[in-house]
């Protein structure tokens, strides 16, 4: 009689766990962010959301994302305001 341990199980393979996956609306809020502003803050706030919850993969690109839009808003802020203002200070013309 031998006394060698028995076989070892074969590997299982299961799927991916959630931490490899990607979040899809990370991608989509990121790129959005270059096409319509406005629709990239909110989907990189939603895509922040469900990482947070589910810990999938792109908290970098939705926090990019949500950056990159809350600068273009404060820059168009201060570009509207200029506009303003440069507008209210020059003289009218009436020709």
């Amino acid at each position: 009689m031998s006394d060698a341990p028995p076989p070892a199980p074969a590997p299982s393979y299961s799927p991916a766990a959630a931490s490899d996956k990607w979040n899809v609306l990370a991608i989509v809020g990121f790129v959005g962010t270059f096409i319509i502003p406005l629709a990239g803050l909110i989907i990189s706030a939603i895509a922040l959301n469900q990482i947070k919850t589910t810990g999938e993969r792109g908290r970098g690109l939705a926090l990019a994302g949500l950056i990159l839009s809350i600068i273009y808003f404060v820059i168009l802020i201060i570009v509207i305001i200029a506009a303003v203002v440069v507008g209210a200070s020059s003289p009218s013309y009436s020709g």
